[in-house]
């Protein structure tokens, strides 16, 4: 029986104690296509479930232990967060698969098996998640078309910093943006500013990081003619430049701490006094501020006022490392992709799937500004209508596991079986099943495939 053409080609774990019942399924599943892994008890489809990825798991549901289904279910919600789970079921086990489906499964089926049945239930679950997966991309598109100021990301930690970024720019509560160099701190604060009724008003940036007193001072509040030596003019600071508009201070968490009581000193009265005079000036300024640095620990260690601290800290907003949201990497580089092929009058190129791997594998120190700047690189360099892993700069594939020779992911652990078993899962899906191509693919003989794939339970 062939696979429905609606239904994709699917990584699908069988989980089940009674060997002949799960080759039988694995058997079924095969025959239309599917990639099947088979195991035969719960400790095995747990490591499984730990390090491999799958759109299905077909699990019995009374093993060894009456509760081994179940824990390979909520084993499966943890680990594969996209994939469905339909249980296997003894007719006398109804009360318990109804808490399977209460705990998220999305089906369940009795033994023995009708499979026809049980072939379409697989196809259903598979469609299932084709189509929240299409729907994920369209979001992910939508919000690259029509994202909060050009902040990219389709992940939950994203998701929820631009909720807070809607509730809080409608109002003049000071901002606290923390995250690590790259993170896109000023660009969070600019569209903070966008959004609110300032936004017609300057947005007045300001990196306190390297800045004496002295200069500090003077950036900050100005000075009249005559103030210091080479002081031939008036010069008004940031604070009265940004005069109903946002000033925005990164690396806040730098500041001379005597120059921290003197922002307070603004900050609570709303004057500013130029260097030179006594006369204050009032100013009307939203502040927006922004550190790589701990303030709270900072405060503990008396290197950063706790009132200055509380004061600028209305609202915090945290922003993960990018090897956090691994998730937005496909996003982000599709966007800057297409921005940096415009750019240079190109066609937008396509992404191969190892030069994706590669990017996703990379920890990102340099967060998301380390990526802007590797893929304007592949587009720079790009010799054809696909960026593969030759365009991307050989420090990187190194750390991401990537040898110039072929793909090595990351051995953290795992052992060299679930290493072996990974590889020839990839080279199956990324051949549709075509054992062939995937022995050419690896470099390995077709008969040694085919004995690997009987001693992994795969084909």
């Amino acid at each position: 029986m062939t696979r429905d053409p609606a239904t994709p080609s699917a990584q699908i774990l069988i989980v089940d104690d009674e060997v002949e019942h799960a080759e039988v399924m694995g058997e079924s599943l095969r025959r239309q296509g599917h990639v099947c892994t088979i195991v035969h008890g719960r400790d095995e489809a747990e490591e499984e479930l730990q390090h491999g990825n799958f759109d299905l798991v077909v699990t019995d549901l009374v093993m060894q232990d009456e509760e081994d289904g179940l824990k390979v279910l909520q084993k499966a919600k943890q680990t594969q967060s996209n994939a469905e789970t339909i249980v296997v079921t003894a007719h006398g086990d109804v009360p318990t698969s109804v808490r399977a489906i209460k705990d998220g499964a999305f089906h369940f089926i009795a033994k023995p098996l009708d499979l026809n049945v049980f072939r379409s239930l697989c196809d259903q679950a598979i469609r299932t998640v084709a189509q929240r997966s299409e729907i994920s991309d369209l979001r992910g598109q939508l919000d690259e078309q029509y994202g909060f100021e050009g902040i990219i990301g389709n992940s939950p930690a994203i998701h929820q910093i631009i909720r807070t970024m809607r509730q809080v720019a409608a109002s003049d509560i000071p901002v606290l943006v923390t995250g690590g160099s790259g993170t896109g701190k000023e660009l969070v604060a600019k569209a903070i500013h966008n959004n609110s009724e300032r936004a017609r008003q300057r947005f007045v940036p300001l990196n306190c990081a390297g800045l004496s007193e002295s200069i500090l001072e003077d950036e900050l509040f100005g000075h009249v003619k005559g103030a210091f030596t080479g002081a031939d003019k008036d010069r008004e600071g940031r604070f009265e430049y940004a005069d109903h508009g946002t000033l925005f201070l990164d690396e806040v968490g730098d500041m001379p701490l005597i120059m921290q009581a003197k922002l307070l000193r603004v900050l609570e009265s709303g004057e500013v006094i130029r260097l030179g005079i006594n006369e204050p000036r009032h100013v009307n300024v939203r502040l927006i501020s922004a550190t790589n640095r701990d303030l709270g620990r900072m405060v503990e260690q008396n290197e950063f006022r706790e009132d200055l601290f509380f004061r600028i800290k209305g609202v915090e907003l945290v922003i993960p490392p990018l090897r956090e949201r691994r998730e937005d990497i496909p996003l982000l580089t599709r966007h800057y992709v297409k921005s940096f092929a415009e750019q240079h009058g190109r066609p937008v190129p396509s992404i191969s799937e190892d030069a994706q791997h590669i990017l996703m594998q990379y920890d990102w120190p340099g967060n998301v500004r380390e990526l802007i700047n590797v893929v304007q690189s592949m587009v720079v360099i790009a010799d054809s209508d696909e960026l593969t892993a030759r365009q991307i700069p050989p420090q990187i594939r190194a750390a991401s596991g990537e040898s110039d020779e072929g793909r090595i992911e990351s051995t953290a652990g795992m052992s060299l079986e679930q290493l072996e078993k990974q590889a020839i899962r990839e080279a199956l899906r990324r051949h549709g099943g075509n054992r062939e191509a995937a022995a050419r693919d690896l470099g390995i003989g077709e008969r040694t495939l085919y004995r690997k794939l009987k001693e992994y339970g795969l084909k």
